[in-house]
């Protein structure tokens, strides 16, 4: 599977409460499990008005796929190429 960087505005997400982080996140597990394809939800990243996600699946239509499925907004979506960190500096 590729990985995959969506990028998700959503005014105010970085005000949710933990319920309302719950909430979605319990419907992108539901869709995961009944989308039929390869998938995985590995971790999102809430900023002031964004939600920046990393998923891995088969390809960018699978990922626009699960967010319609879900009712979730995609602005952007990117397939990461490459991976670095400080240890690359090594």
């Amino acid at each position: 599977m590729k990985k995959f960087i969506i990028e998700r505005e959503l005014p105010g997400a970085g005000d949710m409460t933990e319920e309302e982080l719950q909430a979605i996140s319990k419907t992108s597990v539901s869709v995961i499990s009944v989308l039929g394809k390869p998938y995985k939800w590995l971790e999102s990243y809430v900023t002031k008005d964004k939600i920046y996600c990393i998923h891995e699946a088969e390809s960018e239509d699978v990922i626009r796929e699960h967010s319609s499925c879900a009712s979730f907004p995609v602005n952007k979506v990117e397939e990461v190429k490459i991976i670095i960190s400080p240890a690359t500096a090594e």
